[in-house]
């Protein structure tokens, strides 16, 4: 058979595929070796971040996508997207008008991968932990409305929010809100390296050398019970850090099952034009990149700079050099297929422009050209940053008001650095938490958030985020949100650059591959099976 490119689309709500991949859909069985799938994803245990799988501490697609596999949280985002639906609970759902009070109701007999029963006073201890720990720039921000947790028997939790939430379903689908059970994590500190105990699809065996996690095994949890439907009994994960090439080889040899990611530009052309029997699966992605700007910095303190960057790059031209077809122009935090988009950027900005941008430095009394430095991960987006930031500096050097360099580092050194504000422009990704506009915002945005950002905006804050909240309707929360869209694109504390595609590549006796990630990059093992060659 011909090697093919299956594209899924783009549609919040309804995520179903045009075509089937090879081998049927939902006819692969548990039978036979385990599926191998392979990633770039890199994870490592450090004196700076010992526990990179605690719950209350994970905070990056890849060791989500190992914490969702193992770690049953109340909600579950569906396979095909749209509102999240009740996994550990049987039931769940705001129980007043003002969305200020959300009760859930746990599944009878619920039990951790071990046998012991889950109880109501479980998830109680897995919420009051992640926000007693509060790791900076951690994940327990997602859980900042919440403002106490009863129990009423094992099986009834009933969270009292701060202020209404409209949200807070899609945030107890999240990993910080996993539920872990006292006996094995405690209370007030984090649980350092690699294991993992919960109640979820699958058991973790983890490999690792030299403080770094090589292999995940996932094994089917008999214990599980929940929404999903886990259609093999075990998985291993591969990582192959900063090596996609490597991961390449071996799924052509068959080591490997499948791929994620990140594949390469080059990669992602190469297969999508062979023939043979690997599919490349297309589907829509919510992932976007960004430059951070430290606004204290004395480089980048002045406004006026920061817009002259905004003013300057060109995001077609970065699109079109280092990413193809993978990815688009964005012009805002909030990507184009998300309820409550705004092209404020351009609408600020319009086309570059190198005049404008001298004007803007001009008119600020700024001495040209700005000395910077520009910062990136090397090993954490793919092998293609280091070619984006080239672009981004010779953009920025070729107007002559700037006088950039580019800086890469490994993101176990990058990521403490850059919460830490040594940098003064910096590259990031975001993988959303859940598909609302609200997670595009709010965590680089709010009071404690995930970069450490010192920019701070009381109307934001105070005003438009928690109004955005207010409203079940997400249509109606879009002008309190495109506010703060227009408010980022004239202070530009963050600059965003693109919005991304997803892919897979998988054997053709792999079914159930195009639905293995959803469009917030989650990574749902459970979908894979093994059916009949092509």
């Amino acid at each position: 058979m011909n090697r093919k490119t299956l594209v899924l689309p783009a549609v919040i709500g309804l995520l179903a595929p045009v075509l089937a991949a090879c081998g049927g859909s939902d006819s692969g069985g548990s039978s036979g070796d385990a599926i191998v799938v392979g990633t770039t994803d890199r994870f490592t245990a450090s004196k700076e971040a010992p526990a990179p799988l605690d719950p209350a501490y994970a905070y990056d697609v890849g060791t989500w996508n190992i914490l969702r596999q193992t770690v049953q949280t109340l909600m579950v985002q569906p396979r095909g997207d749209g509102e999240p639906e009740p996994d550990a609970a049987e039931k769940c759902g705001f129980t007043d008008t003002g969305n200020e009070r959300y009760a859930c109701t746990l599944r009878k007999d619920l039990k951790f991968a071990n046998g012991d029963a889950v109880t109501a006073s479980d998830v109680k201890f897995s919420i009051e932990r992640a926000l007693r720990i509060k790791v900076d720039g951690g994940p327990e921000a997602l859980l900042s409305t919440v403002d106490t947790v009863e129990t009423q028997g094992d099986r009834e939790v009933i969270f009292h929010l701060k202020t209404a939430d409209a949200t807070f379903p899609f945030k107890l689908s999240t990993p910080v809100a996993g539920i872990v059970s006292p006996d094995d994590y405690d209370r007030d500190k984090l649980r350092d390296g690699f294991d993992v105990d919960g109640s979820g699809p699958y058991t973790l065996e983890s490999e690792v050398k030299n403080d770094e996690l090589v292999k995940a095994v996932f094994t089917k949890n008999p214990n599980y019970q929940g929404a999903l439907k886990v259609k093999n009994d075990k998985v291993e994960m591969r990582s192959f850090p900063e090596d996609a090439a490597g991961m390449g080889a071996a799924l052509d040899k068959g080591d490997i099952d499948m791929m994620t990611r990140t594949m390469t530009p080059e990669q992602i052309k190469k297969l999508s034009n062979a023939s043979g029997n690997i599919d490349l699966i297309e589907m829509p992605g919510l992932e976007i990149r960004y430059l951070g700007f430290n606004t204290n910095d004395s480089a980048v303190k002045a406004r006026a700079v920061r817009q002259a960057i905004a003013q300057i790059i060109n995001r077609a031209e970065l699109v079109s050099k280092v990413y193809g077809t993978g990815a688009e122009p964005l012009y805002s935090l909030v990507p184009a297929s998300i309820t409550g988009h705004s092209n404020s950027f351009f609408n600020k900005y319009g086309d570059p422009s190198t005049a404008k941008a001298a004007s803007l430095l001009s008119k600020a009394g700024i001495t040209t050209p700005v000395k910077l430095t520009l910062h990136y991960t090397t090993d954490h987006y793919g092998t293609a940053t280091a070619d984006e930031f080239e672009v981004l500096k010779k953009q920025l050097n070729a107007s002559g008001l700037f006088d950039v360099s580019i800086k890469g580092t490994a993101w176990k050194a990058f990521r403490p650095a850059e919460q830490k504000g040594d940098y003064e422009v910096y590259g990031m990704g975001w993988f959303p938490d859940f598909p609302d506009a609200d997670n595009y915002l709010a965590p680089f945005l709010d009071k404690d958030n995930t970069l450490g950002s010192p920019y701070a905006n009381s109307d934001i804050r105070n005003t438009l985020i928690p109004e955005s909240r207010r409203e079940a309707d997400r249509l109606t929360a879009s002008k309190s949100l495109t506010t703060i869209q227009d408010i980022v694109a004239n202070d530009v504390p963050l600059l965003p650059l693109w919005q991304g595609k997803q892919y897979i590549a998988a054997r053709d006796d792999i079914t159930g591959a195009e639905w293995a990630l959803n469009s917030s990059s989650t990574l749902q093992l459970w979908e894979l099976g093994r059916g009949v060659k092509g």
